[in-house]
């Protein structure tokens, strides 16, 4: 494949970090650093629940981009793309009355509470996208645990003074059109 050191990694990273602004594993990262005065615990959990769920996205995408052809997979990572534009456009907010935090130390109560907050979340359908349509899937899980650390380190280091100041609409929009990118990217240049 014709293309610079590390490009996938680099990809990944930037539509990860533009899509977890606003979204709804920030608000908990705000909610743990709040709860426990501990950011280097919370960074850790965050760091390892990202690499073991994008680790297991990662490995799904590369499944189906072998189970379809070619022209179909290229189809299906479009859409999907698109799909993923829109939903980014919709901002995330924690469910009220739903427990999240275990009563446990903070960096097991991140790691679960983010693993499990991943589960479904468009970082992670962005995650089997971009391992459907890059390679290496290392460079893939890596791009995308790095982007997540961009998007949630410094919500995590600087609580809610960050967190009340940031342009969380324009960094929607800017995920969105991103997506959409990427969308017609996959359209026009298929896979691979």
């Amino acid at each position: 494949m014709d293309h610079f050191p590390l490009m996938a990694a680099a990809i990944s990273t930037g539509t990860v970090a533009l899509a977890e602004i606003g979204d709804k594993t920030q608000l908990l990262a705000l909610l743990l650093a709040a709860r426990f005065r501990k950011p280097l615990p919370i960074i850790a959990g965050i760091l390892v629940a990202t690499l073991l769920n994008h680790a297991l996205a990662g490995w799904f995408g590369t499944l189906v981009a072998q189970w379809l052809t070619p022209d179909v997979l290229r189809w299906v990572v479009a859409i999907s793309f698109l799909a993923v534009a829109i939903w980014t456009l919709k901002p995330d907010k924690l469910d009220e009355g739903e427990e999240l935090l275990p009563a446990r130390g903070a960096f097991v109560a991140t790691t679960f509470a983010f693993f499990l907050a991943e589960i479904g979340d468009k970082t992670q359908v962005a995650t089997v996208l971009l391992a459907a349509k890059y390679s290496p899937l290392w460079e893939v899980v890596v791009g995308t645990t790095v982007g997540m650390l961009l998007a949630n380190v410094p919500v995590v280091l600087l609580g809610s003074k960050l967190a009340d100041r940031l342009p969380l609409k324009a960094a929607r929009y800017t995920a969105a059109v991103v997506f959409l990118v990427l969308a017609i990217w996959a359209a026009v240049r298929g896979i691979g």
